[in-house]
């Protein structure tokens, strides 16, 4: 594993008196590199021991300018290292005679590579290479040890490999037992002194953490909530942590109340603030390309209930939800609380937010974005905001004051309604789940029979090739389609809850007076806009509003059978 190397360490030049073998004003490059793995074995591959030998060695051989190169806690399966990049620059400026590390694997362990700078880029320059435990050098390229520096590289590489193998292993075995692969708690979590293994929660970071979350539910995006806690003269967590007094990895900006937009979103992105433990989150490729690629969440493992919770399961969920909507931006700077919830109710495209510095709040509008005056696909549903805000408030209202005061009857009908939704739509997917089992039955004893024929001469190679690539295809999209389909009738099945976390919901806001757009976004999942109905001379417009947890709520006929 790479860390950063020390500065200081990097380039240190030795200045001394030493006997002249030629007139040169060439240096020679002593080199030495340790990684993590490599310090296990003790001191005989220590930095220290690696600058003794090599100054010893070139001295003896009266070696002259010697400056030392060193990577301390670099792979050497990478050869982006500062102290090796360090000497290739003096290597390709041509100030350098001689290259001397104490075997070839201090050089590197990715035989392709060692070998392409050994044999082309230090011979292009004239530079000698000397590895003096393996009595390699390139000034004798008929010596027999030579001859098994390449046997030697790809040994080094094997080890390489093996000791990636091994790490991974552990890792892998580790994260499936749930303990945490990453080094350093997030922002908003501390580690228990009494405990390291284990994270606690810092309430002055908590809070913001909160405070970010909240503002999203408001319906700002990671770019206003960057600038709102500017304003707040708000640290950023890498100043808040040199503060502190902890390390950090990233370079403390001059502005430590500048907010990255990136910072926030990584923030809205961590199911850890739920309480839990997500392991791998991130994968490499290879050992030769160590960069962090984005695992799918399908592959994510996580752990519930093993840190204290800053924010809901409930509240990062529809934060997600909030995010995916991507509100459009106006021109004004001007925003609506119900930017991304409001759709046509004819063609369920989203409804843009219209406004211009010129309007007055009440001028303010939404509008089908399928609709282009006479040539779009759908007719001009227009809803000002204002009305919009005074029927959802008020439908709101009646929905919170109904489930609070008849509760039990409300449990009992809307229960039933959604057991009824859930029936059928895992009555439907588990019959097309069936149905796609089947066929990925099928295609495996065609397989079968398309070798058979193939191993018969019945069929030529390139057909075998051509219809086992088709099959292939197609038995890799429906196992995504089982997937998909498992984790459907899964999620249908967890409904029986939903009604329960609703009921709490509504309590929660009994006793709200007003409109806000955290309440709105917590509640409301779409609002969908009907075409205005002028046949009877007056302008009249429905809307439907969909509940979180519980889809329509059928209101007045609720009402209607309470009180009949």
């Amino acid at each position: 594993m790479n860390k950063q190397a020390n500065s200081d360490k990097a380039v240190a030049p030795i200045k001394e008196e030493s006997k002249m073998s030629r007139a040169t004003d060439k240096i020679t490059a002593l080199y030495c590199r340790l990684s993590q793995e490599d310090s296990l074995a003790g001191e005989s591959n220590s930095i220290s021991n690696q600058k003794s030998i090599t100054k010893t060695f070139a001295q003896d051989h009266h070696f002259t300018n010697l400056v030392f190169f060193v990577d301390d806690g670099y792979s050497g399966t990478s050869f982006e290292r500062p102290g090796f990049q360090k000497m290739l620059e003096a290597v390709e400026n041509d100030q350098v005679a001689v290259v001397i590390t104490k075997d070839l694997s201090r050089f590197g362990r990715n035989s392709a590579l060692t070998g392409m700078y050994i044999n082309f880029v230090f011979a292009q320059h004239g530079v000698r290479y000397i590895a003096i435990n393996d009595n390699y050098d390139t000034i004798d390229p008929n010596s027999i040890e030579n001859d098994f520096a390449g046997i030697r590289n790809w040994f080094n590489e094997f080890y390489a490999r093996d000791t990636s193998r091994k790490i991974r292993a552990v890792n892998k075995a580790r994260g499936e037992r749930g303990e945490r692969l990453t080094v350093n708690p997030p922002y908003g979590y501390v580690k228990d002194p009494e405990n390291p293994k284990q994270w606690i929660i810092d309430e002055e970071a908590a809070q913001v953490v909160k405070h970010i979350f909240t503002l999203c539910m408001e319906g700002r995006g990671p770019l206003q909530i960057a600038k709102a806690l500017r304003a707040e003269k708000i640290l950023n967590p890498t100043a808040y942590a040199s503060k502190a007094g902890r390390s950090t990895a990233h370079v403390e900006n001059d502005d430590p109340y500048q907010w990255n937009t990136n910072t926030v979103v990584h923030i809205l992105e961590r199911r850890e603030y739920t309480g839990c433990t997500v392991n791998f989150k991130t994968y490499s490729n290879s050992i030769w390309d160590k960069k962090p690629r984005i695992n799918p969440v399908e592959n994510h493992a996580v752990f519930y209930d093993t840190q204290p919770a800053i924010i809901t399961e409930e509240v990062f969920e529809k934060v997600q939800e909030i995010r995916q909507q991507r509100h459009r931006r106006t021109k004004t700077g001007k925003s609506s609380m119900f930017s991304g919830l409001v759709f046509c109710a004819d063609c369920g495209s989203k409804m843009h937010y219209c406004t211009t510095k010129y309007f007055e709040k009440r001028q303010d509008h939404f509008v089908c974005a399928s609709y282009r005056g006479n040539t779009g696909s759908c007719s001009a549903h227009f809803i000002r905001a204002v009305v919009l805000e005074d029927m959802v408030w008020r439908h709101m209202q009646m929905v919170i004051s109904y489930v609070t005061t008849h509760e039990a009857y409300f449990r009992e009908i809307m229960g039933e309604k959604l057991k009824l939704a859930s029936d059928e739509a895992i009555r439907v997917s588990k019959k097309n789940l069936n149905k796609t089992e089947k066929r990925l039955k099928d295609l495996d004893r065609i397989f079968m029979r398309l070798y058979e024929d193939r191993v018969n001469g019945a069929i030529s190679d390139e057909r075998f090739a051509s219809m086992s690539k088709s099959y292939e295809d197609e038995q890799a999209q429906l196992k995504q389609e089982v997937d998909a389909l498992t984790n459907e009738v899964a999620q249908q099945e967890q409904k029986a809850g939903d009604v329960e976390r609703f009921i709490a919901q509504a309590h929660k806001y009994a006793g709200l007076e007003e409109l806000t757009p955290y309440a709105l976004h917590e509640l409301v999942k779409a609002i969908y806009i009907e075409a205005p109905d002028k046949s009877s001379g007056k302008r009249r417009q429905g809307i439907h509003i969909s509940y979180d947890f519980v889809g329509f709520i059928p209101i007045h006929e609720l009402m209607q059978k309470e009180t009949a």
